[in-house]
């Protein structure tokens, strides 16, 4: 990182960068591309939280959360998860932190909100995001949602996120 990052919201002045963001080829059947979570962003307007990562004047990532979704998918609503729902970390720019800002940002917008874990899928393999996950602390679940692994990251009211590293 050069500067401190931040996240935006994404706009019609920046929409263009966010849909031109892309992993690098190897990661391409690992995440959705940005357009994609856009578009479930507008379908879900209540439940995701797109926003770009950007770095001084450029934009190094993109990242969508999720709050208070029903994980059973029933109609009990006794699971209520929030969480980090996409992240994609420009080509060039990855192993300089931002994945971690990421986290941490999703984690604090979380705890804003009042909840205490943050929830995580990634497709297992080797060329997966695992090792990068458990090293923040996240724990697996056992559980596993649309074939991918669910990883859960928790801290207590009060205290710090717990983020390893």
């Amino acid at each position: 990182m050069t500067t401190a990052p931040r996240l935006e919201k994404i706009t019609p002045g920046n929409f263009d960068t966010a849909i031109g963001l892309k992993v690098r080829p190897d990661q391409e059947h690992l995440v959705a591309p940005v357009v994609k979570s856009l578009a479930e962003a507008y379908v879900y307007p209540g439940v995701a939280w797109p926003r770009l990562i950007v770095d001084g004047e450029r934009t190094v990532g993109f990242l969508m959360a999720f709050f208070d979704i029903n994980w059973d998918g029933g109609e009990s609503g006794t699971d209520l998860r929030s969480g980090l729902w996409r992240l994609n970390i420009a080509a060039g720019e990855q192993g300089r932190g931002y994945g971690r800002f990421a986290v941490e940002a999703v984690a604090a917008e979380i705890r804003r909100r009042g909840g205490t874990r943050l929830t995580v899928t990634w497709h297992p393999g080797e060329t997966g995001p695992e090792g990068f996950y458990l090293g923040l602390g996240f724990k697996l679940t056992g559980e596993t949602s649309g074939g991918q692994t669910v990883g859960v990251l928790e801290w207590e009211v009060g205290l710090g996120l717990g983020l390893g590293g």
